[in-house]
């Protein structure tokens, strides 16, 4: 008799805990909850129900006077395909990608390498490094301005102290987006802290078996470095090539800051151009409609990069 009452006591407590998990689980879950609802509230009404305002404004037109919006179909789509200016900036903005996305992973990677190499004065060292993300958009034009200065800035005048004669950075169509470029890859720091986290996170044990076997820093840095912070590589490329196909405030504030530019053409990008049709042309229709193209654009880029980049990348505990 006493055996079965043992049992059944254990077997309730055994039937009890499950139940007093799901509570603890709810409660839990409610908690969460309840910490982001703040975020969630603004993600509702600042971010999804502003993209589908845009939506239904984008087959609209819109008057700012008179806050009416009139149905027009899908005439504001088929003018993006009329508007020569909406290719030309597209182009722009997807050769700035090219360019941007590449420089910025390398710098930001060789950043990482050096400063994983560091010992003491790390910290210091990590901070310096990314103070430069911290300074506000405009005052990093301010300092961009003067340093790309065709003809007193101090990048010309330092490679002219070596013989040559450097570019009108912000006036010839040709220098335009790399200079933007090179404002961009002053805030890699960002970047830079992810890959270094991944860094630090690579096992030591294989870089000294591999010094066992004979393997030099360069097959070191392939064979085990490249591979063991693919996903980190994935990621930021993913990343910065939305940042890069959403590019205003650097061109912006080097070439637009006074409504005009030295070099339209060139530095029209597509960004720019729908901040110009929505806040000075006042054409709302329009711009969501290139807003809900360039939404459609990165979601099949990034389609793409996930489609082929997971192929490539090492996920530790994957089987292959």
């Amino acid at each position: 008799m006493e055996e079965k009452a043992s049992v059944k006591v254990t077997s309730s407590k055994e039937v009890r805990r499950p139940r007093e998990r799901r509570r603890y689980n709810r409660r839990e879950a409610l908690a969460g909850y309840l910490f982001i609802s703040p975020w969630i509230v603004g993600f509702l009404v600042f971010m999804l129900g502003a993209m589908a305002y845009s939506l239904v404004i984008s087959f609209s037109r819109y008057s700012l006077a008179t806050n009416v919006v009139k149905p027009a179909g899908t005439a504001n789509y088929q003018l993006l395909f009329q508007d020569p200016k909406v290719a030309a900036s597209l182009a722009n903005t997807l050769f700035y990608a090219v360019m941007a996305v590449p420089l910025e992973v390398c710098v930001a990677l060789g950043l990482a390498l050096l400063l994983n190499r560091v010992g003491r004065g790390a910290g210091f060292f990590r901070t310096v490094y990314y103070l430069p993300k911290m300074t506000p958009s405009v005052a990093t034009a301010a300092v961009f301005l003067l340093l790309l200065n065709g003809n007193t800035g101090a990048i010309n005048q330092a490679l002219a102290f070596f013989g040559i004669s450097g570019p009108q950075w912000l006036i010839d169509p040709a220098w335009v987006k790399p200079s933007i470029v090179l404002m961009t890859l002053w805030g890699v720091s960002g970047t830079m802290v992810i890959f270094l986290a991944a860094l630090k996170s690579v096992p030591r044990e294989l870089y000294e078996v591999a010094s066992l076997d004979g393997a030099g820093p360069v097959r070191k840095f392939f064979s085990i470095t490249v591979p063991m912070i693919s996903g980190a590589i994935f990621f930021n490329v993913i990343v910065l090539t939305i940042a890069a196909l959403q590019v205003f405030d650097q061109a912006y504030l080097l070439f637009w800051r006074d409504q005009t530019s030295a070099s339209p053409e060139a530095s029209l990008f597509y960004g720019i151009y729908l901040f110009q049709q929505a806040f000075r042309e006042f054409n709302f229709g329009f711009a969501s409609a290139m807003a809900w193209v360039l939404f459609v654009l990165i979601l099949l880029i990034s389609l793409v990069q996930v489609r082929i980049g997971n192929r490539f990348v090492y996920y530790e505990g994957e089987k292959r």
